[in-house]
């Protein structure tokens, strides 16, 4: 007979602090929201170290969503911080050029919050909207609205920066990236949630695609050049003598082969081109024998430009960036918050100008949509999906890091979608031709 006593009972006597509880609860969702940041984060390292294979690909990307979906609002927060960190830690390497490595581990924790913000509100939204719901039909209302969040997460750009797309993840794998793709993968994992049977998950096999396996070729009649060149030698005056003459004997070379099109990356030549009577007359005697695309700067009398110089013949076509690195290029805060910002971390340098219309130009009969480095991340420059495209970047703000592997995938990305063939010339690390969505390096 159990009587008031708790002496009686020696179990009624356990009393396990509140706050001990809220502890365990906290630290199962830290953990829980970076193994799901994990999982969903791998295949950018894997493509970093050339381990990359559909299999673990789809694996993993199915395992984190399906760890996501029902996960709690302290698990989408800590997914969503731990998700900025494994996906853009490598922002914060530019300040080291700058002579501010103070400032890395703010802009760390700045974009890491902003994306733990973000899917921390989608959670809430979807938990808020179930509590409407009869109890019948839970978990089904947030399994949904958390679905639909992450369909919408693509379309969400903080500060104008669209690297973060969920569907991303699949791109190196047997499944599509289309949004009908993405959403019948998210509505099979809904399903074996809400059902709790694995038989529902057969659905996702109606968003699989076939991968490529047959070998590409870059034409042969196109060079990429790839150069190593480091933001500090770049920028160095005295060194540009060098620089240029080795530039110039990689477009020799490309006429010596036979080539009709050379690529250089992007502001190989950092000075005003078109002001630099030298530099002009060695590229358009050069141009008679090939077609050249290179990168520099173009200056218009008012403000700078990042610019692609196109020599073909006796003609020559400026090609200029149409979007804007964040903050890089362009500061997309408030005019106030802008000269603030500029004056603190850019010696009060002012942004350049970008165009209003995306450029396309054509060289022996085949029509290039221009792209500089960050712009060909971003889905403007896909509108009317053009065939071809030539990219020119400079990775060197970033390296060693993951963000030349996470451009490669978003290029690819937009390659499968869009049925774009994509020629990249890059400083920093390998040049490299995308066409439906499989890479062949120079």
């Amino acid at each position: 007979m159990i009587n008031g006593n708790n002496e009686a009972n020696p179990l009624l006597s356990i009393r396990v602090p509140l706050s001990k509880i809220r502890h365990y609860l906290s630290t199962f969702e830290l953990t829980r929201g970076f193994l799901i940041a994990l999982l969903n984060a791998a295949f950018i390292y894997l493509e970093a170290l050339d381990l990359s294979q559909p299999l673990i690909t789809t694996l993993f990307g199915i395992a984190a969503l399906y760890l996501l979906l029902g996960s709690g609002n302290k698990t989408w927060f800590f997914y969503g911080f731990f998700t900025g960190l494994f996906w853009f830690w490598w922002i914060g390497l530019s300040f080291f050029h700058y002579s501010m490595p103070w400032a890395i581990p703010l802009v760390l924790l700045a974009v890491a919050g902003i994306y733990g913000i973000l899917l921390w509100l989608i959670a809430k939204t979807a938990y808020t909207i179930q509590s409407r719901f009869p109890s019948a039909l839970q978990p089904l209302p947030s399994l949904i609205i958390q679905s639909i969040g992450l369909l919408v997460m693509s379309y969400i750009h903080p500060f104008d920066f669209d690297w973060f797309k969920p569907e991303l993840v699949f791109t190196n794998s047997y499944l599509g990236i289309q949004k009908w793709q993405f959403a019948l993968i998210l509505s099979a994992l809904i399903l074996t949630r809400w059902k709790k049977r694995f038989v529902y998950l057969l659905p996702i096999l109606l968003a699989y695609q076939p991968t490529s396996s047959a070998p590409q070729k870059i034409p042969e009649n196109i060079q990429l050049v790839t150069t190593y060149t480091t933001v500090e030698k770049k920028w160095d005056k005295t060194l540009h003598a060098a620089q240029f003459e080795k530039l110039f004997a990689s477009i020799d070379r490309a006429i010596d082969g036979n080539k009709t099109l050379v690529i250089l990356p992007e502001s190989v030549f950092p000075v005003f081109i078109g002001h630099t009577e030298m530099l002009m007359k060695a590229l358009r005697q050069r141009a008679q024998k090939i077609s050249i695309v290179t990168g520099g700067l173009y200056w218009d009398g008012e403000t700078p430009r990042n610019s692609t110089y196109i020599f073909t013949n006796d003609k020559i076509t400026v090609a200029n960036k149409v979007i804007l690195v964040p903050f890089g290029e362009s500061n997309p805060l408030p005019d106030f918050l802008s000269k603030w910002v500029n004056d603190i971390f850019y010696d009060g340098a002012v942004d350049y100008k970008a165009s209003k219309e995306v450029i396309d130009y054509t060289i022996d009969g085949t029509t290039y949509r221009n792209a500089i480095c960050f712009e060909a991340t971003s889905e403007k420059l896909y509108e009317g999906e053009p065939e071809n495209m030539i990219v020119l970047s400079n990775n060197g703000w970033f390296v060693p890091s993951i963000e030349p592997a996470l451009q490669r995938v978003l290029l690819q990305y937009y390659s499968k979608k869009y049925g774009t063939t994509i020629y990249h010339a890059v400083n920093m690390a390998p040049s490299y031709m995308i066409r439906k969505g499989r890479m062949t390096e120079i």
